[in-house]
């Protein structure tokens, strides 16, 4: 099998040669992730004032990071502070072919890989920041009218930019919104029906009718709307914190439901404990828990989380002993 077909095999549940693989860095990599460009009415700012990075985003966002800290940062000035905006809200544009172009060259060069299109964040995620978090939550008791509104002008961005990837000759899109806890969702199992799973159904059956698997990334404890998500399309759960879970029942349900994860060894639980026997037995267990439905992947931000290089090393080799791969040999 070739990497294409070793991806597609473990998204399907058909009996792939091997585990896919995707990490970065030279190491044994199964995919070509890649994103669109930015619309053309969108000139980044970014600038630093003392320890902290500001920078806005292509929505109309300000943000904030520590120089030294995580990648992203935090939401310190949302554009949509008033609903009174919200039909006047500028949404990004991803509609002009040459946003695009970039994307179909690479992927017209990906020779045996599978291709996989970035797309973004989602409604949750872009809709929490436009309003910014502990308002958005209020939101959702107080306004859900101007909320429903807002989830479906979100909604028509990426309606855009999935039959803009399928055209680019993307194999799946990656999309991606954390909307959990350690211990269980942000809002209620209703809320997320209320306010999500229609539109999800919609989006994530476009995708499909263009041939696309969808990869959702989220973190937190999802359980209680896994099977919600399996519904409305979504074919592997990208979870960084699979230990969250109870990981054999996770596996029997999604062997169940013929899904797939793609996930690194725990970022939260194992990794950072530098254990490396630890680091080592959980990558083995992960290959007896998942094998025939599962993706390993780099966590792409290693000082963030507190990981030395080396801690990952010893967690990617092991895994592509137990898929049977020697770590000296593999190209």
């Amino acid at each position: 099998m070739n990497s294409r077909e070793i991806i597609l095999a473990n998204l399907e549940h058909t009996n792939p040669d091997r585990p896919g693989f995707t990490f970065d860095n030279g190491r044994l990599d199964d995919t070509l992730l890649v994103s669109p460009g930015q619309p053309k009415s969108y000139q980044p700012e970014r600038w630093v004032e003392g320890s902290r990075e500001f920078y806005d985003d292509e929505w109309g966002n300000l943000w904030v990071r520590m120089v030294d800290g995580c990648i992203k940062g935090e939401i310190i000035k949302p554009v949509l502070d008033n609903w009174d905006k919200l039909d006047s809200l500028e949404l990004p544009d991803y509609s002009d072919p040459a946003i695009w172009q970039p994307m179909r060259d690479r992927f017209a060069q990906a020779g045996d890989k599978f291709k996989l299109a970035g797309i973004g964040g989602w409604i949750f995620d872009n809709a929490r920041y436009l309003r910014k978090m502990e308002v958005y939550f209020l939101d959702m008791v107080e306004y859900p009218q101007q909320l429903h509104r807002l989830h479906e002008r979100v909604a028509s961005v990426y309606e855009t930019k999935i039959r803009a990837a399928a055209g680019a000759g993307a194999d799946g899109i990656f999309i991606g919104e954390d909307m959990g806890t350690q211990t269980g969702l942000l809002f209620s199992p209703a809320m997320w029906r209320e306010f999500f799973k229609n539109l999800y159904s919609q989006l994530l059956g476009i995708a499909h009718e263009h041939g696309l698997k969808v990869f959702l990334h989220s973190c937190g404890y999802n359980w209680d709307i896994i099977d919600d998500l399996i519904d409305a399309g979504v074919d592997c759960f990208q979870f960084d914190q699979p230990a969250a879970y109870d990981m054999p029942a996770l596996a029997e349900k999604f062997k169940a439901r013929k899904a797939a994860l793609w996930s690194p060894v725990d970022i939260q639980k194992v990794l950072p404990t530098g254990d490396r026997e630890l680091i080592e037995s959980e990558a083995q267990r992960m290959i007896e828990l998942f094998g025939g439905f599962v993706v390993f992947k780099n966590y792409p931000d290693l000082p963030g989380i507190g990981v030395k290089p080396e801690w990952d090393m010893w967690a990617y080799d092991a895994l592509l002993r137990a898929s049977g791969l020697d770590p000296v040999n593999i190209a």
